[in-house]
């Protein structure tokens, strides 16, 4: 748009004609001498186009600049995010490494169909008592379990075969828990980590798919209330469980948040081999 010669107003040197203009600087001859100004950011707060075809003009041109400033800085912003993100995934995993993290810190429980809806409602789970011994009755302390570990919650069928056990849901324990300090049985969930599959989900996630007893690989037989498990094992089921849910939301955060607490690189994660995969 051609500017010059066009006469505009500033608050100080009053009315001035301008005589040169390009896409940086605009410059008027105002009666007190020559004025340089940067274009177009002058018009936005020191002068002002007598003529109102051409200010409007100059106007569409400030709206698409802010508009091209606003996503700059939006891209900015988002840019700073990811990076104070990635600073703080890195001093976290810094922090995590100082840790002796337990080969198999996951525990799967036993429960009976009708022990899931109060699970699941009050998102914690209780660890049992000691069946025998001189600590019979005693709350069972699972001391490998710390804030880093999965609750696995398994159940079957009323009169299903234990093979036909599958996984309905699991939660990372909560910030700060220590089996060894807990005193009620009860582990709580975390309040983001938590994750309960539908029925028809659970179908797809049969539990001897992935647990392994290493000294009786074939079987498949379970007496108790809970076992540990292998770190491994739980990013086998999770990262099966973010493909069941097609990748996205809350699975794929709980797999990528376990992986980085447990220290295990994605691509490092080997097939399940539990004894179903043998049946």
């Amino acid at each position: 748009m051609d500017l010059i010669s066009k006469q505009v107003l500033h608050k100080i040197f009053g009315k001035g004609s301008i005589i040169e203009c390009n896409d940086s600087y605009v410059v008027v001859q105002f009666k007190s001498g020559i004025k340089e100004f940067v274009y177009p950011d002058a018009f936005e707060k020191y002068l002002t186009l007598v003529d109102k075809k051409a200010a409007d003009s100059v106007d569409k041109i400030l709206e698409k600049l802010e508009l091209e400033r606003a996503i700059e800085e939006q891209k900015i912003e988002e840019q700073k995010a990811i990076e104070l993100e990635e600073q703080q995934r890195i001093l976290r995993l810094e922090k995590l490494k100082k840790y002796k993290i337990h080969s198999s810190s996951q525990v799967a429980f036993n429960c009976l169909e009708e022990e899931l809806d109060t699970v699941f409602a009050d998102w914690k789970i209780f660890t049992g008592r000691i069946k025998s011994g001189v600590n019979k009755d005693k709350i069972n302390k699972l001391i490998r379990v710390q804030q880093n570990s999965v609750c696995l919650i398994t159940s079957k069928d009323a009169g299903a075969n234990e093979k036909d056990r599958y996984i309905s849901g699991f939660f990372m324990a909560n910030e700060g828990f220590a089996g060894k300090l807990c005193e009620d049985g009860y582990i709580p969930a975390h309040k983001d980590y938590r994750i309960k599959l539908t029925k028809e989900e659970s179908k797809k996630m049969p539990f001897w798919k992935y647990y392994l007893n290493e000294k009786y690989p074939d079987n498949m037989t379970w007496s108790g209330r809970y076992r540990y498990f292998d770190n491994t094992v739980m990013a086998q089921i999770l990262k099966d469980i973010v493909l069941l849910k097609d990748g996205q939301g809350q699975s794929r955060e709980f797999f990528d948040y376990f992986c980085l607490v447990n220290q295990i690189e994605e691509e490092d994660i080997s097939e399940p081999n539990g004894p179903l995969m043998r049946v």
